[in-house]
């Protein structure tokens, strides 16, 4: 069933579209999950293709009912739904596998965004693979790489390179395995953090991280009252004295390590030089070489040449 959508340009002019002939080019396989992501605030960000999905199943499971109805309402969808959350998420799995049997198509849509992405449906989707059935993911809005897509400089050390750390934890342990590992990290750390905690957790940062390590908060993201700010991590504890509002959903994108220019390289990239001169160079040359060229000492030279001779012996 294809969708009829008015789009208005100007109070005189209307375009009707009834027919979108693109959609028919892939296959809506029978006996298959739909994991659909939906809008993370703006309406206006659902996807034809999603639309065109959620008009064609037979069911909907929805990770809050209540909360995807007006959604469904808004854009005249009237389907089954059945509630799949993290509590009733593998007996719920059982549900849409029955479905699935009965060579049925079924949805599944999260309260905002992705499913699977700090929200549930992975047991869903593993459930449903395990079972033999296909899982066709339909792509939508995404806080990450919206944040990503203009966050600029804040990516730049990192050429493009990050790591999702999903919610910011509760738990003191497991943030400062985290602060660590965004502190040491070459990659861009990317986490999300409610507007409770938001303020300790900017502070925090502030204080654990060097005064020059750029920082991206993004607040809201799609919405209304979108706000998107880059600072140091100096800077956080006066923008947080002069911020006007910490309400609503916060992404967090922090800035890659950048390595300074004598640093040596950490061993996964010391193999790959040492790689690359094995077959030319016995374990003591190529010891000879890390050392002058990198500045290792020749115990950790040594080391790595033997680890590179050992690797490629046993390939």
């Amino acid at each position: 069933m294809l969708l009829l959508i008015n789009i208005s340009f100007t109070k005189d002019c209307a375009m009707e579209l009834s027919s979108f002939d693109f959609l028919k080019q892939q296959d809506l396989p029978a006996g298959a999950l739909y994991m659909i992501a939906t809008p993370i605030g703006n309406l206006g960000d659902i996807t034809l293709r999603a639309l065109h999905v959620l008009n064609s199943v037979d069911g909907i499971a929805c990770e809050d009912t209540r909360h995807s109805a007006p959604l469904l309402q808004h854009f005249g969808i009237h389907k089954k739904c059945v509630a799949l959350h993290e509590h009733n998420e593998i007996a719920g799995a059982q549900n849409i596998i029955q479905h699935l049997s009965q060579n049925e198509r079924w949805a599944y849509i999260s309260d905002a965004g992705t499913p699977g992405v700090s929200d549930p449906g992975a047991r869903l989707v593993n459930a449903v693979q395990k079972s033999g059935f296909r899982v066709i993911p339909i792509p939508g809005a995404s806080a990450v790489s919206s944040a990503i897509s203009a966050s600029g400089s804040v990516m730049l050390p990192s050429e493009g390179r990050f790591q999702f750390l999903g919610f910011w934890p509760n738990k003191a342990k497991e943030r400062g395995v985290l602060i660590q590992d965004i502190r040491t990290s070459s990659k861009a750390s990317i986490f999300f953090e409610s507007p409770h905690q938001i303020r300790d957790t900017l502070i925090t940062l502030s204080k654990e991280l060097e005064p020059g390590r750029q920082v991206l908060v993004g607040r809201e993201l799609t919405k209304k009252f979108e706000q998107l700010v880059t600072l140091t991590a100096a800077a956080i504890p006066e923008w947080l004295e002069k911020a006007e509002s910490l309400r609503g959903e916060f992404i967090i994108l922090v800035a890659g390590r950048q390595a300074s220019v004598d640093e040596v390289p950490e061993h996964p990239a010391l193999l790959l030089w040492a790689n690359a001169l094995s077959p030319y160079l016995g374990s003591k040359e190529i010891a000879a070489v890390l050392a002058q060229a990198l500045g290792l000492s020749k115990k950790e030279a040594y080391q790595v040449a033997l680890d590179a001779k050992a690797k490629s012996e046993g390939q």
